[in-house]
């Protein structure tokens, strides 16, 4: 299992707010992160089953080390099962995170930038904490709403 993941308490952005307010309905970063990290590709439908204590549970649990990985993950499966009936789908595990400090602002992020006129430095780029590199990240690609992405620059003071 992966455990480059650097230790990431529950937080929550300011641009979630909308929908963590509201019984946490959509998935956010923190628990997106934690899914990379134990390999698991959680839907939609399967999280709006969970009940509120079980998100909670998710965006709270540590996920850092290879034994709170696999416990957190064991916890994943077993709340899919619970409440669907179904096997949890794997990811391909990161073995490479574009988001860990010293790499460079990737691609899928400059572009976005590019889109909204913005400019991110190599500086102010490795100057983010690595979930906060994470979401600009997931903002960025084209499976994800870009609505949030300018918030988020906002949020991290880049905008």
């Amino acid at each position: 299992m992966n455990t480059t993941f650097q230790s990431v308490a529950k937080e929550y952005f300011l641009f979630e707010e909308d929908f963590i307010e509201d019984n946490i309905r959509c998935i956010p970063m923190i628990v997106r992160y934690k899914l990379d990290a134990c390999g698991i590709k959680l839907k939609l439908r399967e999280w709006s089953r969970f009940r509120s204590v079980e998100r909670e549970a998710l965006a709270s649990m540590p996920c850092v080390t290879g034994h709170d990985i696999a416990k957190y993950r064991r916890y994943l499966e077993g709340l899919i099962w619970h409440h669907t009936g179904q096997t949890a789908t794997p990811l391909t595990p990161i073995t490479d995170a574009p988001w860990k400090y010293g790499k460079d602002v990737p691609e899928i992020v400059r572009t976005r930038l590019d889109e909204h006129q913005s400019f991110i430095s190599f500086l102010q780029w490795n100057g983010l904490r690595e979930l906060q590199r994470f979401a600009l990240i997931k903002l960025s690609s084209s499976e994800h709403e870009h609505k949030n992405f300018k918030k988020a620059l906002v949020e991290f003071n880049l905008a």
